[in-house]
């Protein structure tokens, strides 16, 4: 990564005032403040954002992100301070990135995405819709600080930008890598090029890698663990020797351009982590009931886990062809952990029927905005969305698939009440504040 420090810290528009704080203290502060963090409250993580309070929000994944983040950054920095300033390793930057880097997602998780970018590309818009995407479209576009007139976004350093974009293309459904994941749409790409000006192909940055490892360990650890107090996964049978064929080659099978000895190392995985799971029987042997002893038990298993994926980071040479490596070993543990998760959890039966009827939410509602909202004046559509339409540069389809991805859970349902005649609902309240 060829930038200097006064690359990394310019902004493009840069009319705001320096204060006390730093660039990157800055960057961290809007995002933390903006309304489109504040609306994470109310979005689901895997379980719909308010079925039970033991589950995280999507909100509280993220701080978890952000704490997890800001670690790793502290322990790159420590274990070799001249690679970082080499790399450009801030922890601002990473706590920043980490806060937004879930912003984009729509109601409902993964299948309201998935939804949302079959409605967008029916609509012939070629790069549909992606969680990822739709977080750099809020930080450079859609998020309310200056005047219209002035700069749209919060106006976030490069350095900040670029940590942002965990999958740092644009939609290219010729290249399979590109076709399912990408970070920027073709009504930002100015800025998404201002971005990586400095940025080698498709290179994440060492901050994006950072925060993509943090995400995942957060993710590894912290939602298996809400699981686990519910009684979901059943831990004993997971980790035992008559379930290992199986668990091992459905982690392979879902492993994205898998090594040819992918089955061993995940299988030395599963040995690992059963070693470490058996240290700790109150959380194997034991059905969760909240006692003293289960909560330490499990407290400390977290953190121990959560600290051996935090050592496993260090910054690779400059001639690498990523700027952070992360031990094998643990690389392929949080994956088996995440695979975990998949099966037992978003699996659930219950779970897809609920997804099933949560679709159907977010398609009428896109369809009544696509339908309405074109000439900017549809006299139902809330006040706070109107803003969106204002805009000249993007289709109609993107555009609703912006004030979807704009309400909360809670909003969309009460929406979708309304504006299908389910339930009226009172005059005096707007729904979407």
């Amino acid at each position: 990564m060829g930038w200097s420090e006064e690359d990394r810290r310019k902004r493009q528009y840069n009319i705001s005032k320096a204060d006390q704080r730093k660039d990157y203290e800055r960057d961290r502060d809007r995002i933390l403040y903006s309304s489109a963090f504040h609306r994470l409250a109310g979005i689901t993580q895997i379980v719909r954002a308010g079925e039970l309070d033991i589950f995280h929000t999507r909100q509280q994944h993220t701080y978890k992100v952000a704490q997890v983040g800001r670690r790793l950054a502290q322990h790159c920095i420590a274990k070799d301070a001249e690679l970082a300033v080499v790399h450009g390793v801030d922890q601002e930057v990473v706590e920043a990135a980490c806060l937004a880097h879930d912003l984009g997602h729509p109601p409902f998780g993964h299948a309201a995405e998935k939804k949302l970018d079959q409605l967008v590309t029916g609509k012939g818009v070629a790069d549909g819709y992606e969680g990822n995407a739709q977080t750099f479209r809020i930080l450079t576009k859609l998020a309310v600080r200056y005047g219209s007139d002035q700069c749209p976004g919060l106006d976030l350093t490069r350095a900040t930008l670029a940590a942002c974009l965990k999958y740092p293309w644009i939609r290219d459904v010729s290249d399979p890598k590109k076709a399912g994941k990408w970070s920027a749409s073709e009504t930002e790409k100015v800025c998404f090029d201002w971005t990586r000006e400095f940025s080698i192909n498709d290179q994440k940055t060492a901050e994006a890698e950072i925060m993509d490892w943090a995400d995942d360990i957060a993710y590894s650890v912290h939602d298996l663990e809400d699981f686990h107090r519910v009684g979901i996964i059943p831990w004993a049978m997971i980790l035992s020797e008559e379930n290992a064929d199986n668990l091992v080659n459905a982690t392979v099978k879902g492993w994205f351009g898998a090594p040819a000895d992918a089955s061993a190392q995940v299988r030395d995985a599963l040995s690992r982590l059963a070693g470490i799971f058996n240290l700790f029987p109150a959380i194997v042997k034991e059905k969760y009931d909240g006692s003293r002893e289960q909560r330490r038990q499990l407290r400390n298993l977290t953190s121990l886990l959560i600290g051996k994926y935090v050592r496993a980071v260090s910054l690779a040479a400059m001639d690498a062809q990523r700027s952070v490596n992360i031990d094998a070993e643990s690389e392929t543990e949080v994956r088996l952990l995440k695979h975990i998760a998949r099966q037992y959890v978003i699996g659930l039966p219950a779970l897809h029927a609920q997804q099933f009827g949560q679709a159907k939410i977010i398609s009428d509602l896109f369809e009544i905005f696509f339908d309405h909202s074109s000439d900017g004046d549809a006299k139902f559509l809330p006040m706070r969305l109107r803003y969106i339409w204002k805009q000249d540069d993007a289709p109609a389809a993107r555009l609703a698939a912006d004030c979807v991805a704009a309400l909360t859970e809670g909003e969309a349902y009460a929406l979708h009440r309304r504006l299908t005649g389910i339930e009226s609902g009172s005059v005096l309240d707007p729904i979407v504040r």
